[in-house]
């Protein structure tokens, strides 16, 4: 993962070692990540064009429409997901229900449906290594730097792997780069410690962040 020791006020040489994940349905609350997340990998997609030759000589561009973001995640839950119906942020226990309905009570019978829930994911980088502060968190002060990226989309993939002797989950997200009505679905934003990063809202249909 990815994060920094600095200290407050300290500019890092880079984000390193660490960093906060969290994930939120769609009129949830925030299940956070962090510390069963190993590497994070985010392909943004590409603003691609394309030339047309002319019989001038000349090029005309032609643009195409930005590419989805892939999100990719490996961690290690122990259990299957994590039990719906909290009433406030909570620790993520396992990523089967990101693609299916959830449980809620032990234990946990999660079977493959057609739901396909829409997902907010936050994953910020920061030198306020407090345990309140989360990925979704305003930095506690503005002496604070945080970089963060803000994606709205849909888990395509959850895949489980022991060849190494340890169980590994590769986990996929999809991000369109907007919604039906034009609205973004990405964001990526930073505070240099001149001013607060503010706090993402409530995910809802309507509201991204």
């Amino acid at each position: 993962m990815a994060g920094n020791t600095a200290g407050a006020g300290t500019a890092p040489e880079t984000w390193s070692e660490k960093a906060k994940v969290s994930i939120s349905k769609e009129g949830g609350n925030e299940i956070l990540f962090g510390s069963l997340t190993q590497t994070i990998d985010i392909d943004l997609g590409d603003k691609d064009i394309e030339q047309i030759v002319t019989t001038s000589g000349g090029r005309l561009v032609k643009y195409n429409p930005q590419d989805m973001t892939t999100v990719t995640l490996e961690a290690y839950p122990l259990e299957a997901g994590t039990l719906t119906g909290a009433t406030a942020d909570t620790d993520g226990t396992g990523f089967f229900d990101l693609m299916n309905t959830g449980a809620a009570a032990e234990p946990q019978l999660l079977s493959a449906n057609h739901t396909r829930d829409r997902y907010r994911i936050s994953i910020l980088w920061t030198n306020d290594i407090s345990a309140t502060t989360y990925a979704h968190s305003a930095l506690s002060a503005q002496a604070y730097k945080g970089l963060r990226f803000v994606g709205c989309g849909f888990f395509t993939s959850v895949k489980p792997s022991f060849t190494d002797g340890v169980l590994k989950f590769t986990v996929q997200m999809k991000i369109p780069a907007f919604k039906k009505d034009r609205t973004t679905n990405l964001k990526i934003e930073s505070g240099n410690g001149t001013a607060t990063l503010t706090a993402l809202g409530r995910f809802t249909a309507t509201t991204n962040w």
